[in-house]
């Protein structure tokens, strides 16, 4: 009887059928039993199962993204919340496409992680990071499926592109004036004029260390604001400060500037810099944590009287970020930093410590300074040390952060309002100045090299030499991976425009490097170094980021070679679909042996359902490579 209570009252998971049939035979007396929810079971494959699913979700995402690639490319339309979005961007594509089935989705995540590491890295090119990666995963399967060793394939890839990053920066260029940034920004608009002269009007006028913005219009017009000075988030902490009444802002010329991280409370800590600046007949710029309590009191009833002329205003940013752009101000006004983690008090400042600026506007909600010519030196020094510390980062919202107080500093700001008569016009536009803005800016960066994917053509040249010096038989696979791969892109973009992509490369191989397919005008000439600035960066991070991925998760995620492979080649070559999935069984069983000896000795002849009466494993083998490779 114990024993039957202590069923009763246990909680015991049974399978559907088993429950069934425990409802029917429990009373109605009982207690009423707990609602046992189950979540759905993980599906663990391995080998080829796990291949073919990674490979399926590889391909239907790089597919979608790769139709993209080149002047003559299509759009993809994503159907999302609202009103379908028309886009051109690799990227975007990548991070809208989620697969129903868990596997295929883990395959797609692969090429996803690329499109969005070039994208923060480099800013553009990710259509082209993502065919590369696609290639390479395709043919390291291939490889391994001969029986070489992933992990040595992996070094081989490492050293064949430190060598071609090395001849590449031989190579590159860079800019030569305004022509040079117009033609680098319309190409990676699409080819779009006036996005190229917008972006080169841009930084004619913010300069190379400048930020450039992208906001929606409330027009359909499409417009460039230039924001002189260092534009800070924070405006004054009383509307009784406002000097003009019309605009509501606060003008200065020529002011005093007191820049720490304090908090001022009382009119003591500030009375001898506010009768000294009196005395001196110039306005007064208090940026400090607050300013509150007795202190705005006094300033504000001074200032209505007319007795001072000062504005306060709170210091930008938070915590460590907070200081380092308070010494930001200080170097661009020449002022002192009254740090109180170095021990410096407000209350003993000396006019002496104060900064000067040309020109002070503050509004409700910022602030802008101009900068006195007097402080240019030290404003350069302090570029240089935050560009180093850019440089150093790997954080992508420092990056961010950096490159902004960089332009801050600089007096570089600009915004470009985009305009359209559609929300989805308009966020296909904001894309393709995005992209062109980020492919501009990489090439002042790194330089310029030739576009349309003939960069890549030429490099491939370039790899013999270096797989000569590789002794592993395995590593010497890895520097033909990254051969074959880096021909897809140009072989793609020549696809998409209607011609033979193979003939393409050859063509490009047998050129001068200046010289590529022109895909918008179909001939091959002097491509006058354009596009695919940021190369340099891009194929360090496809190739190199890729390898490593591959190698931690080795074999089974790395790389991929099934049989939907193969049966789609049976079927290429003439045989019946249901002839074809029997003999790619047959064939793949083999194939995924280690020893590929065994699958070049047989000569078992499969010609039933095909056109070739007598085609042999091994025959059929190497012309599933061949394909696979063209591919």
């Amino acid at each position: 009887m114990a024993t039957a209570n202590a069923i009763s009252s246990a909680f015991i998971l049974r399978s559907p059928l088993q429950q069934q049939g425990l409802r029917r035979r429990v009373s109605q007396g009982q207690r009423p039993r707990q609602l046992v929810v189950r979540a759905k079971a993980k599906e663990i494959a391995f080998d080829h199962i796990s291949r073919s699913s990674l490979q399926l979700g590889v391909e239907k995402l790089a597919n979608a993204v790769g139709v993209t690639l080149g002047p003559r490319g299509r759009n993809v339309v994503l159907d999302e919340f609202g009103n379908p979005k028309v886009v051109n961007d690799g990227v975007t594509i990548a991070r809208a496409i989620e697969l129903a089935d868990p596997m295929e989705n883990a395959g797609a995540a692969l090429i996803r992680e690329v499109a969005s590491k070039t994208n923060d890295t480099a800013g553009d090119g990710t259509t082209t990071a993502s065919v590369l990666a696609r290639e390479i995963i395709n043919l390291g399967l291939l490889s391994v499926t001969s029986g070489a060793n992933p992990v040595n394939i992996k070094k081989g890839i490492d050293k064949t592109v430190q060598g071609l990053v090395e001849e590449l920066e031989k190579k590159a260029r860079p800019l030569k004036g305004r022509s040079d940034i117009k033609a680098i920004a319309s190409i990676s608009a699409g080819n779009d004029d006036f996005v190229g002269n917008m972006i080169a009007d841009a930084i004619d006028k913010v300069g190379p260390d400048g930020v450039l913005s992208i906001e929606s219009s409330s027009s359909f017009e499409t417009t460039i604001e230039v924001q002189e000075g260092m534009e800070i988030d924070r405006g004054y902490v009383s509307p009784q400060f406002v000097t003009n009444l019309e605009k509501l802002i606060v003008e200065f010329e020529n002011p005093k500037v007191l820049v720490t991280d304090q908090k001022i409370s009382t009119i003591k800590e500030i009375i001898s810099l506010l009768e000294k600046t009196t005395q001196l007949r110039a306005p007064l710029l208090i940026i400090a944590e607050d300013v509150t309590g007795e202190a705005l009191a006094t300033l504000v009833v001074n200032k209505l009287r007319g007795v001072l002329n000062v504005a306060a205003i709170k210091a930008p940013g938070f915590g460590e970020r907070r200081k380092a752009m308070l010494q930001d101000i200080a170097i661009l006004t020449g002022a002192e930093f009254q740090a109180s983690d170095l021990g410096l008090s407000v209350e003993n400042a000396s006019v002496e410590q104060l900064g000067t600026a040309r020109k002070v506007t503050i509004s409700q909600n910022s602030t802008t300074i101009i900068a006195d010519a007097a402080t240019k030196d030290e404003i350069q020094a302090r570029i240089s040390q935050l560009k180093k510390e850019l440089a150093e980062t790997d954080s992508v919202y420092d990056s961010e952060k950096l490159a902004e107080r960089i332009a801050k500093l600089s007096g570089g700001v600009a915004v470009i309002k985009v305009g359209a008569a559609t929300e989805t016009e308009l966020e296909d536009r904001k894309l393709r100045i995005e992209d062109a803005k980020n492919a501009t800016f990489a090439a002042i960066e790194e330089g310029i090299v030739p576009g349309g994917g003939a960069a890549f053509v030429h490099l491939s040249t370039s790899v013999p030499a270096i797989k000569d010096k590789l002794e592993d038989s395995d590593e010497r696979l890895g520097a033909d991976i990254v051969q074959k791969a880096l021909v897809a892109p140009a072989a793609l973009i020549a696809r998409n425009a209607g011609v033979e992509g193979e003939v393409v490369v050859e063509k490009i191989k047998d050129s001068k490097w200046e010289v590529g397919y022109n895909a918008m005008t179909d001939k091959y000439e002097n491509l006058g170094f354009l596009e695919m600035a940021e190369l340099p960066k891009l194929l360090y991070i496809v190739v190199v980021d890729e390898g490593t991925r591959r190698r931690d998760e080795r074999e089974s995620l790395s790389f991929r070679y099934t049989r939907p492979v193969l049966q789609s080649t049976l079927q290429h070559m003439g045989c019946k679909v249901r002839h074809a999935f029997k003999i790619s069984r047959r064939i793949f069983e083999v194939m995924r042996s280690e020893n590929m000896s065994k699958c070049d000795a047989l000569e078992r002849p499969f010609g039933k359902g095909m056109n070739a009466k007598k085609m042999n494993i091994a025959k059929l083998v190497a012309r599933v490579r061949r394909r696979s490779a063209a591919t």
